[in-house]
């Protein structure tokens, strides 16, 4: 049985629009020889948002997923018709992402893989073998990074950010025994960070009446879509990160190192029809019964024996 193979010059798979073809080779192993009436290769890339049940009532029932928006959807011919001789053979190509000077309506945003929106792009090699014979095809997906002209010229200077976890800061109700013993962590977080670089920043646990469980640090996106004249926002999370396990010292400072995940992180992106934006929540998870009764839940979700803090977070892509 015949195959086909995509094979990128990069094996990161990862591209610049303007300044990088995408080029590589497509392989084919065929036991016999095989006729076709052309080998093309597709370069589709698209923002696809969907609105899921329960973020937007009736709306969604009418717009459970909302019209992609397209960024490039170009078409090459390889080769034209002929035939394919049997073994393995090997097809160079190299496609422009965008032809210098080109004007686009869209503008090429960062790979990103999100709860309700996501960013991606795909190759498709396909080989026409006509109406008697299934065609060869294969799809990979690739990604791109910003362009070098869209990136900041200078390092990125972590705008630190000074907070403070206690009771009174807290706008969800507290057990009893929080309310009235009290508790107060104090830190420091950058809010601005280069996407190559961790979120960085300390933590310290001053006083706290209730023993500590845990303290995490969780990384959330919250995605904005516009449905008509209404915006669409859910915030979800990413990962979640612990920065101390039980009840901690108390005026010890604690580290905090964030590592940001490929593909599920990209620059902020505040489009018209839709908006990506991040933020960081501290969670101090105090020692509690009925945590241990209730311990399956949205780690996002404020309950009795958590405290939390969340500051914005801006991610940004560095020459």
């Amino acid at each position: 049985m015949a195959t086909v193979e995509l094979k990128p010059s990069r094996s990161n798979r990862i591209y610049r629009p303007s300044s990088e073809p995408f080029d590589g080779k497509i392989v084919i192993s065929s036991p016999s020889s095989i006729s076709h009436y052309g080998i093309r290769l597709s370069i589709n890339g698209s923002v696809n948002m969907q609105v899921r049940g329960g973020s937007a009532g009736v709306i969604e029932s009418l717009y459970g997923v909302v019209k992609p928006i397209t960024i490039v959807n170009k078409s090459v011919e390889i080769k034209s018709s002929g035939k394919i001789a049997p073994g393995r053979m090997e097809i160079p190509f190299s496609v422009a992402l965008r032809q210098c000077g080109e004007e686009s309506m869209e503008r090429f945003y960062e790979t990103f893989h999100g709860s309700n929106i996501s960013i991606q792009y795909l190759v498709t090699v396909d080989i026409l073998r006509g109406y008697l014979h299934k065609s060869l095809s294969t799809t990979m997906e690739f990604i791109i990074q910003s362009d070098k002209a869209e990136l900041l010229n200078r390092t990125v200077s972590p705008e630190i950010v000074i907070f403070y976890i206690t009771q009174d800061t807290q706008r969800h109700p507290l057990l009893p025994e929080l309310r009235s013993g009290g508790f107060r962590v104090t830190g420091k977080m950058s809010t601005q960070c280069c996407l190559s670089d961790p979120i960085s920043g300390e933590l310290t646990v001053e006083a706290s009446a209730v023993p500590i469980r845990s303290i995490d640090i969780h990384l959330l996106r919250v995605e904005s879509i516009l449905l008509g004249e209404k915006i669409v926002t859910e915030t979800s999370l990413i990962q979640s990160t612990q920065i101390a396990d039980g009840d901690v010292c108390r005026n010890m400072t604690l580290p905090i190192y964030v590592i940001l995940p490929r593909l599920l992180t990209c620059p902020t992106a505040l489009a018209g029809p839709f908006s990506i934006e991040f933020k960081v929540t501290v969670v101090i998870n105090f020692e509690s019964k009925l945590s241990k009764v209730q311990s399956k839940f949205d780690p996002t979700t404020p309950r009795l024996w958590l405290a939390m803090e969340s500051l914005p977070l801006e991610l940004v892509r560095t020459k």
